[in-house]
Formats: C-alpha cells, structure tokens, sequence
C-alpha cells in the first residue's frame, strides 16, 4: 500500500500528516467457480443474467460474488419489466388509437435507458473489478440481504 503525504504546518511546532492520495489493494481470492472473486463478480455484469444465475447457483460461499450475482439479476430483470410494461402501454395506446404517443414515449425510453443501462453495467463491472460491493439504490439493499452465504 503506498502513501503520499503532505506535510502541513500545525499548530506551534507539531506537523500534522494529511493523507492525499491511498492506492487500495484489491484482495483476490477464489471462488468455488475457480476465478478470482473480482472477475466472477465483474462477469455477473457482462453477461447478464445467465453468467450471474450460473454464479449465484454454484457460488455458496463468497459474499463478494453473490451479492454481484444478485444485484446483476435484479437490475437486468428491472429493465426487462420496465420494457415490457413500455411496451404494453404503448400497445394500449395503439388500440386507443395513439399509437404515434406510444411509439414516442417507447422509443424515448429506449433513447434513454439503452445508454444509461449500458453505462451503469460499465461502472459496476469497475467497481466489482477494484473489489467494491457498490450498492445501487433499492437493488443493492436487496442484494446484500440475500447474499449470505449458503450452507450446503
């Protein structure tokens, strides 16, 4: 682990140390899917759900993994529920004959959510690679709780 430090003047003649910058050691240990938990929890969002599924079944007890695994799980099905019901309501607005909203209001969540779901899997993959749990609002509370490990 390494330190930079600054050195700042104190009070009187004492100096007081003020820690800038701390490199983290990511901690590697294997799993029972024979990876290093950082890549078994960054594949659980690369290939999601199937990779994470895989994950959470063979995977009994590393909390690191599981909880990726979850949280992989939870969010890509999110995604998939809120498609759907887009999908739906712009089908009901076709039959009501405002199909052209519906079309707009799908393809806008489309524009956005494409994007930003790719760009949120591309953060956690980083975050389960420097070995951090990240937490995302709701899902991540949910995940943590089912991610004990299992006896078996």
């Amino acid at each position: 682990m390494t330190n930079n430090k600054q050195i700042n003047p104190g009070v009187g003649d004492e100096l007081s140390e003020q820690t800038i910058f701390m490199e983290e050691t990511v901690v590697k240990k294997p799993t029972a899917v024979g990876l290093e938990e950082n890549i078994a929890g960054l594949l659980s969002y690369v290939f999601p759900p199937i990779i994470a599924i895989v994950f959470l079944f063979m995977e009994k007890e590393n909390k690191f993994v599981r909880f990726h695994a979850i949280q992989s799980i939870i969010l890509t099905a999110t995604v998939f529920v809120l498609a759907i019901g887009l999908s739906i309501f712009g089908a009901i607005l076709s039959v009501i004959k405002l199909g052209f909203i519906g079309g707009i209001i799908s393809f806008g969540f489309w524009i956005l959510a494409g994007p930003l779901f790719f760009f949120l899997a591309v953060f956690l993959i980083y975050q389960a690679y420097k070995g951090k749990m990240f937490k995302l609002p709701i899902i991540g509370n949910i995940a943590e709780k089912h991610s004990e490990p299992k006896s078996i």
